[in-house]
């Protein structure tokens, strides 16, 4: 039971760090609510977790293929290095991000897409997102893996509400003309998810071998 509450946080605080940086899933978001209201956040939210889902799928498929000792430690050191380097951006960049109008930046997505397509192609197209995967998220989920998969469905709660109550939070603040966060309780957000990011990935540097060890 405690694995899998610390899954389940694990998840949500990644989700919320990923989620509180603007960009094009946030703004598209804000920007198509104008048009169509709150319910575009659930949309949005479908279309994302549709691309995460697949390619979480094929991590999974590959480790019941694949794993072995070596790759469990390769991976979970090229996930910690990568937790590492995205913890130090977000804490360098989490002034300025948190300065940036979501509102003049959400126009330029009004009636663009429906919200659906619009969730499947900001996080389709997203280098950031496909680089996640690749690195830090596979590690993340090959550990889940490890401790079985209810472990693996607990993380993806987390992780699913945290991206749902944000991306709700985003269309319904934009069309009650509200901001989302104030700049200072956002970078105070921003700066806790950093440090949560870099830490964790110190641990999945240093105890590789202890993961590995499940296998």
């Amino acid at each position: 039971m405690i694995e899998l509450l610390k899954a389940l946080a694990l998840g949500f605080t990644i989700g919320i760090s990923a989620a509180l940086i603007p960009g094009p899933m946030m703004f598209a978001t804000a920007g198509i609510s104008l048009n169509k209201g709150w319910r575009t956040g659930p949309f949005v939210f479908l279309g994302h977790s549709m691309v995460e889902l697949t390619v979480i799928l094929l991590v999974i498929a590959g480790a019941s293929s694949f794993i072995s000792d070596s790759t469990i430690g390769y991976v979970s050191i090229l996930g910690g290095i990568v937790m590492i380097i995205f913890g130090l951006v977000l804490l360098k960049s989490a002034k300025s991000v948190s300065n940036i109008n979501i509102a003049e930046s959400a126009k330029k997505f009004k009636g663009s897409v429906g919200p659906v397509s619009a969730g499947i192609l900001t996080t389709a197209l997203n280098p950031a997102f496909i680089l996640w995967w690749l690195t830090a998220g596979s590690a993340i989920i090959l550990q889940e893996y490890l401790l079985g998969m209810f472990a693996i469905v607990a993380f993806l709660i987390g992780h699913w509400l945290a991206d749902f109550t944000f991306l709700l939070t985003v269309a319904s603040s934009t069309v009650k003309g509200k901001d989302l966060l104030s700049e200072k309780t956002h970078r105070k957000i921003l700066y806790f998810c950093s440090v949560f990011l870099m830490i964790f990935g110190v641990w999945f540097v240093s105890n590789y071998n202890n993961i590995s060890s499940f296998v």
